[in-house]
């Protein structure tokens, strides 16, 4: 089975094998103002996950994890999952009620480590600098959308597909306010990206992009 760095570098399933039944999850994209100025843009949290991790080593992710069976059952738990992992990961804690569905993203059936995940919106609290657990992440910081795509295009800040394209969709908004608004007014539906390509030509793609 081959690797595909993009899905956290989790090996391909082999052709024969049927796929893997997603993991239901969930994701914080937590949000603030970049600074003590209105005009400032907005900014988002990321977490660096530990090196030495069997997924995902060293990647820098939105803090975010797998429910469990305790969380309950739906929406309830899939909010229930994400303030958790907020707070383990990231020492923050955040009512679930404060979340805003933003998307839903299904690992690619040829990946065999799936989850379904429900990525969530939230506005900081005040004076709530993140704590990395230091077990699970090792690191954490407040990065504008544009700056962290800059700084993994230079090599410079590991990041994976999800990240990228919710990185991506944030570039547009003046400040957090605006980008909860519009959340606030969106029709999650799941989306399923698809892997094209053959060996080193191999990558992943959004339904809307293929050919």
């Amino acid at each position: 089975m081959s690797e595909l760095p993009e899905a956290g570098g989790a090996p391909l399933r082999n052709q024969s094998d049927s796929p893997a039944e997603p993991r239901p999850a969930a994701t914080v994209i937590l949000l603030r103002r970049g600074g003590k100025h209105a005009e400032r843009g907005l900014q988002v949290l990321l977490v660096r996950r530990n090196p030495g991790a069997r997924f995902m080593p060293g990647v820098w992710v939105f803090p975010g994890g797998a429910v469990d069976p305790g969380d309950g059952d739906g929406e309830e738990a899939h909010r229930a999952a994400a303030v958790r992992e907020l707070g383990e990961e990231a020492g923050i804690d955040l009512p679930a009620e404060e979340l805003v569905a933003y998307s839903r993203w299904i690992t690619p059936t040829v990946v065999p480590i799936r989850f379904d995940t429900r990525f969530y919106l939230a506005l900081a609290p005040a004076h709530s600098p993140p704590h990395p657990d230091g077990s699970e992440t090792v690191d954490a910081g407040w990065f504008e959308p544009q700056a962290a795509l800059d700084a993994h295009h230079a090599g410079e800040l590991p990041l994976v597909f999800p990240t990228i394209k919710h990185l991506e969709s944030l570039i547009g908004y003046a400040s957090a306010a605006e980008a909860l608004e519009a959340a606030r007014r969106r029709d999650v539906k799941p989306v399923e990206p698809e892997v094209v390509g053959d060996g080193a030509e191999r990558r992943i793609v959004l339904p809307d992009e293929l050919p």
